[in-house]
């Protein structure tokens, strides 16, 4: 296990360099352009594609690859200094791989999370597909079903997913649903839904307050049917967990051995890469916020010489290194240890609250300019607050993280 270390090594350094440039070159220039049209930016994805950033091998080598556990949230925050909306339509089907190598066994990783990807003459979208429209922070609550067809060795799935990054869109859709109701979470499993099935279509598409170059809809399940193959983890895994899960409603006392929830292990194992992404957005404010206020004249001098400015910027940008750390810190533990008090969630509570806090302060040094499509920073601040929301809401957050420091079951 490698020491905790806040020094980059040079591999990372040049992976940092090689992501802002391309951030700077070329996610920056398109940003505009893609929110206000609201459109999926291919032609920013194919780029990435080309020099290898958008691939399942660039994913595999910053995440397994990396013993330090910093080198995906390095990038991702890069990344999305550049701009949250693009960022996440790179980094989306990240998601669907996460899903895959979390649930699936090491034959369904290597089969599916390449095909998520695509090739850099072709690339492919990867979906997850979780939240429902009544059931969002309450995964407990999803009504999608799977049944499972015995005589054809096929899973049948019904539903309608929500807020679906990628959804409809995607060529590989994972698919979280129902196998067991009355075992609420913990009768959920996750299934490859392949390119092309039968049955799936894209319900609405959502016009979003931010981050509107990535594609977020709903996903519509109806009657899709798929090999028992595609059942993440495999039918033996799911029966054992499933049995277990029962025998611990039955004793309460053994309620610790139900066994996983497959979206939850998924979102813990992302969040500080969320959080990562938060930290990009507010590092971007207060770079861009910083330049203004020291060619902005106001009263003779630059208006960074006036203290009301000078320590407002000097607060964001304590805020974003405290997140930084925070991040940085979780992304290691979860390489090399395991959770305890729920870091992962505190990085990404505390990278989401900086992200909008730090936006905010940006438009009002600013002032007028900020509020005005003219400049960038109202499109950050309308980016940040997703922070605040997807992947579990600030609340949540704050649930999971109140259940791991007092080991009791918080309501």
């Amino acid at each position: 296990m490698p020491d905790f270390s806040l020094r980059l090594n040079e591999d990372q350094l040049q992976i940092q360099k090689w992501v802002h440039d391309f951030a700077e070159g070329v996610i920056r220039p398109a940003a505009p352009e893609y929110d206000e049209r609201e459109e999926f930016p291919w032609p920013v994805v194919r780029e990435a594609a080309k020099i290898g950033l958008y691939s399942f091998d660039f994913m595999a080598s910053a995440t397994v690859g990396d013993p330090t556990g910093l080198t995906l949230p390095v990038a991702i925050e890069e990344m999305f200094w550049g701009d949250a909306g693009i960022g996440l339509a790179i980094m989306g089907t990240g998601l669907a791989a996460a899903a895959i190598a979390g649930n699936g066994t090491p034959e369904q990783l290597m089969e599916w999370a390449p095909q998520c990807y695509g090739t850099p003459d072709d690339p492919k979208l990867g979906a997850f597909c979780v939240s429902e429209p009544d059931a969002g922070s309450d995964v407990s609550s999803l009504r999608t079903r799977a049944v499972y067809d015995q005589a054809a060795d096929e899973w049948v799935l019904n539903g309608t997913k929500a807020w679906i990054t990628n959804g409809g869109i995607a060529d590989v859709h994972v698919v979280v649903a129902s196998v067991d109701p009355e075992l609420k979470s913990r009768g959920q499993a996750s299934f490859i839904i392949p390119p092309h099935t039968a049955g799936l279509s894209q319900g609405q598409k959502y016009s979003k307050l931010g981050i509107r170059a990535s594609h977020t809809a709903e996903v519509v399940l109806d009657d899709v049917r798929v090999p028992g193959s595609c059942l993440l983890g495999g039918r033996d895994r799911l029966d054992d967990r499933m049995a277990r899960a029962r025998e611990a409603l039955e004793n309460p006392a053994r309620a610790a051995e139900r066994g996983g929830q497959p979206a939850m292990s998924t979102f813990e194992a992302t969040r500080p890469s969320v959080g990562a992404q938060a930290i990009g957005v507010a590092r971007a404010a207060v770079e861009y916020a910083l330049e203004y206020a020291t060619e902005r004249k106001a009263f003779g001098k630059p208006i960074v010489q006036h203290q009301g400015i000078a320590f407002m910027l000097a607060d964001m940008a304590t805020e974003v290194d405290a997140a930084r750390l925070l991040v940085w810190r979780a992304a290691w533990i979860a390489n090399n240890a395991s959770y305890r008090w729920a870091e992962g969630s505190m990085s990404k509570l505390k990278a989401g609250r900086t992200a909008v806090w730090v936006t905010e302060r940006a438009i009002q040094i600013l002032g007028g300019y900020g509020y005005v499509k003219e400049y960038p920073v109202e499109r950050w601040h309308r980016d940040a607050k997703i922070f605040d929301i997807f992947e579990g809401t600030e609340q949540i957050q704050q649930l999971v993280i109140a259940r791991a420091m007092s080991g009791m079951r918080i309501e």
